[in-house]
């Protein structure tokens, strides 16, 4: 214990600095100068300064103008609290300083923690959660909005029978699809991006290049049927909900479409953009294949164009960047399809057999026939 030290005296009476030596005792300061030596208890001392890292402490003693004491190693003050427990309650403790800044830098490191907790963990399960329990009106009005700036009327394929033959395939998926909510409507854009959107509420846009890339009728329906398991497992309004603005998250909570327009404007750009997770997207591959197997379509068609997908990737055709985006296509992905595939057996139904395939995915045209 230390109780020896160094420093300035001031009289209060000129801003003269008087060197001396401090003594530490269980009741007071002994102050030793050049003149002589001083007494100073410690209940008559007050602090005004070294409250601070790198702060001089300043004690001080007397009336208006008073005495004061100048030193300038913090570690007076915890040596005084050693030598005075009881009295030196009224100085400041630089171990409650560390111990603020441990505390300080637990909190903030506290604050970081539940932080990143809540981003990663927190706010997927909150959009869970939410989206499990909005109702689909709610959904159909997002979707017919998003749908609305994703393919505008003046931009989709009207070709009639283009638009039979999508909707034909939609309906042979959907009849064996079990107590759904939603109504599927399919919109084809007259666009040359090679992508498919499933939006809330049953929307799905399919874009022409995706269209035309198709060998046949049954590679189309396992486009749709993976797109329609986004919908079904409500994968476009988690991530929504997770990823756009506080007033979408607001809407959701509330069920509130008024501002839909304003909405679907940000949901056709956060579903534009984000990626769905691997969970998502393994989730949608095998009970797409599911579907097509309880609707009698061959999931082979499905395994060839995400087969497509893959090798399209590997010779980095721009084309394909759109749709790998935000629907991933690797290895490990094919032959997961192909396994599940493979467990399917039967009768497979012929899609359109009266008509051309390669002729009608070339029929869009926007505006009219």
């Amino acid at each position: 214990m230390k109780t020896n030290w160094e420093g300035y005296y001031l009289d209060g009476r000129s801003a003269a600095r008087h060197r001396v030596a401090i003594h530490l005792m269980p009741s007071g300061l002994q102050v030793t100068t050049e003149a002589g030596t001083l007494w100073w208890p410690y209940p008559e001392i007050r602090q005004t300064q070294g409250f601070y890292a790198g702060e001089e402490v300043r004690l001080e003693r007397g009336g208006e103008i008073p005495q004061a004491l100048l030193v300038s190693n913090p570690a007076f003050l915890t040596e005084l609290h050693r030598v005075a427990p009881g009295l030196a309650t009224r100085f400041h403790d630089p171990a409650r300083r560390r111990a603020r800044a441990k505390l300080t830098l637990l909190a903030a490191l506290a604050v970081i923690g539940i932080t990143t907790a809540m981003y990663l963990w927190g706010i997927p399960g909150m959009a869970g959660i939410v989206a499990s329990h909005v109702p689909v009106s709610w959904e159909e009005s997002l979707g017919g909005a998003v749908v609305e700036n994703l393919a505008p009327a003046s931009e989709r394929c009207t070709d009639s029978t283009l638009a039979r033959a999508v909707d034909e395939i939609t309906t042979t998926l959907t009849r064996t699809l079990p107590a759904s909510p939603y109504t599927f409507r399919v919109a084809v854009v007259d666009n040359l991006t090679v992508n498919a959107i499933a939006a809330p509420g049953g929307f799905i846009v399919l874009f022409r290049g995706l269209v035309e890339r198709t060998q046949t009728p049954e590679e189309l329906a396992g486009v749709l049927a993976h797109e329609m398991q986004h919908v079904v497992r409500r994968h476009a309004t988690r991530l929504l909900v997770q990823n756009a603005s506080t007033s979408l998250l607001l809407a959701a909570l509330t069920g509130d479409a008024r501002n839909a327009m304003t909405l679907g404007l940000e949901g056709a750009r956060v579903l534009g953009i984000l990626r769905y997770s691997r969970q998502y997207e393994e989730e949608a591959d095998q009970e797409g294949i599911r579907l097509l197997i309880a609707a009698r379509i061959d999931p082979a068609g499905m395994v060839r164009f995400f087969e497509s997908l893959k090798e399209k990737e590997q010779g980095k055709e721009p084309a394909f960047f759109t749709y790998l985006s935000t629907h991933p296509s690797t290895a490990d992905r094919v032959e997961r399809l192909k396994s599940l595939a493979a467990k399917a057996d039967g009768q497979w139904v012929t899609l359109l057999p009266d008509l051309q395939w390669r002729e009608i995915n070339q029929l869009c045209h926007a505006g009219g026939d």
